[in-house]
């Protein structure tokens, strides 16, 4: 059965389209390898992976290990997000302590604390707009956007009503002080490599 034939079949049963449809029919699809696939308000995007980005995700998994265990530190791992349609797979997830899987087996938004997004610059409007908006939606306390292109960070915190309350940025080599956050460190960005395509 081709992903054509599934969305045939879904619309003679009158079924919904869900999150969980949508995945199916990435999984019957070919996916080139290095290629990261996310669901962001319906739409489906498909962003290839640069070594700078893996780089950068890598650097920020390593220091977040300081004080977040293995098992609480995911990359490129689906989380839904409030708003329409918003099935994630953020660069970097750090879990709240406790935090468990639902009935689907799945991460819950409710027990993210931190996420950074590294720009791509085929999606970089997502990561600006309406995924920002759907982290503030489910009160995530730290957004860091990273973007190798213009060699700078911004940090978003004091998620309410749906939007971050408090916002700050800087070129790499400035420091991000995450010590009045549920992170509680501070991550030195002086080494984030810079992408010149």
């Amino acid at each position: 059965m081709t992903v054509l034939d599934d969305r045939i079949a879904m619309a003679d049963s009158g079924d919904e389209l869900t999150l969980d449809v949508m995945f199916e029919w990435l999984e019957k699809m070919p996916v080139p390898e290095g290629y990261k696939t996310e669901i962001v308000g319906g739409h489906i995007f498909r962003a290839p992976q640069r070594d700078t980005h893996w780089d950068i995700i890598l650097d920020l998994v390593e220091q977040l290990r300081a004080t977040y265990p293995r098992r609480r530190v995911k990359s490129d791992v689906r989380i839904d997000y409030p708003g329409r349609l918003n099935g994630f797979a953020s660069d970097v997830t750090a879990l709240a302590d406790g935090a468990e899987k639902d009935e689907k087996g799945r991460w819950t938004h409710q027990d993210v604390e931190f996420v950074a997004e590294v720009i791509s610059k085929d999606t970089a409007a997502n990561d600006y707009g309406p995924k920002k908006t759907a982290y503030a939606l489910a009160e995530v306390p730290v957004y860091l956007i990273v973007d190798p292109y213009t060699a700078r960070w911004h940090l978003h915190t004091l998620p309410k009503d749906g939007e971050y309350h408090a916002e700050a940025a800087f070129g790499f080599g400035h420091d991000i002080d995450l010590t009045g956050t549920p992170v509680g460190l501070v991550l030195r960005t002086g080494e984030l490599p810079r992408d010149r395509d």
